[in-house]
């Protein structure tokens, strides 16, 4: 009984099954590369709203909160 396509060709369905694997991982790690970029931005821009505040705080000026609400 002669081998089956499959059975002379078993190589080719490893390598893809590797390829697969290879693309699944690559685009995990774009995913959590784009998810800490955005947290980063998130932390920055939260950081940079608190320090105006406080900037505005130590002058010794009152209604410090306008600054942040929509004038940043």
């Amino acid at each position: 009984m002669p081998p089956t396509m499959r059975q002379q060709r078993s190589w080719l369905v490893e390598e893809d099954e590797e390829a697969a694997d290879r693309q699944t991982a690559s685009l995990a790690g774009v995913a959590v590369t784009l998810l800490l970029l955005a947290v980063g931005l998130f932390l920055v821009h939260e950081l940079h709203a608190k320090a105006v505040i406080e900037d505005c705080l130590m002058a010794g000026r009152i209604h410090c909160d306008w600054l942040v609400q929509g004038h940043l």
